[in-house]
């Protein structure tokens, strides 16, 4: 069901941008209350990883590259304020619809003196649903200033191809050749577009873009401070389970889910206009 933005915290312009670039950053979208709470989950996080946790610069003398997902039904925070209060709504402002369901969140914390680069990429490939209408809410729970942040195409014109994704740990593909789906571009191609926008963002900030849309992350290697963020994705009803030529990220079950039906489960709670 459509609907027309009618929210504080989103504008009738933000909407419009998102649904042309997929793509925008929202300022001052969240409390200081809301990322206190975001940052404390963060650190418990960090001392009690899930079995899905990623270590990319392990064994290593660079700064720490830590990321983590579905933990929402361990840390309260995470729960909480992906279901309860701004992000849903503006979720659903964005994609335009009055209600959904919460697919998961993506913790993400690059500390200070990390040489990898987010290579580019889209999530969609590493997920196993297939969604039209969606979104990431990048929450950044610190000061991110140009020189590391979030890079993305503000383009819609690739969301029909389908790119076998690649691996953060080396930037290889999953798989040499699958069908149906292209290898990803060259990065020097990318990095040579004329659609890139940059989203330097301070905590309460908000950079929401779709699962289609194409983005990378710089290095921390000369930046002495953290970059800690939380992504909260969302999918719309049309979202269904999907499968993948390759391992999905995250890696979950089918359960009772078959190929084509719609994400009704408890894993995935519908979150509904207020």
């Amino acid at each position: 069901m459509s609907k027309t933005s009618n929210s504080a915290l989103v504008s009738p312009e933000d909407v419009a941008k998102y649904q042309r670039d997929g793509v925008v950053i929202l300022h001052k979208a969240l409390s200081a209350q809301t990322i206190a709470d975001l940052a404390l989950a963060v650190e418990q996080n960090m001392k009690s990883p899930g079995p899905w946790a990623n270590e990319y610069a392990a064994n290593s003398k660079q700064g720490r590259f830590f990321d983590d997902y579905v933990n929402w039904s361990r840390f309260d925070a995470y729960k909480e304020h992906a279901l309860t209060g701004a992000l849903p709504q503006i979720a659903l402002e964005l994609m335009q619809t009055n209600s959904g369901r919460f697919f998961h969140e993506h913790v993400l914390v690059k500390e200070a003196g990390n040489n990898q680069v987010t290579p580019w990429h889209n999530d969609d490939p590493y997920y196993g649903i297939n969604s039209h209408d969606n979104v990431s809410l990048w929450v950044p729970l610190d000061p991110i200033p140009e020189s590391i942040a979030l890079r993305a195409i503000k383009s819609r014109r690739d969301f029909d191809k389908n790119f076998i994704p690649r691996k953060f740990v080396d930037q290889s593909p999953y798989v040499a050749d699958a069908r149906g789906y292209e290898q990803f571009p060259d990065a020097q191609l990318l990095d040579a577009s004329g659609e890139i926008e940059c989203f330097p963002a301070m905590p309460g900030d908000i950079v929401a873009f779709h699962f289609r849309t194409l983005h990378s992350a710089p290095a921390t290697t000369n930046y002495n401070g953290r970059r800690r963020v939380v992504s909260f994705r969302y999918v719309d009803n049309d979202a269904v389970w999907a499968s993948r030529p390759w391992k999905t990220s995250p890696p979950l079950d089918a359960n009772s889910l078959k190929i084509g039906d719609e994400l009704n489960d408890d894993r995935f709670p519908l979150i509904k206009t207020l």
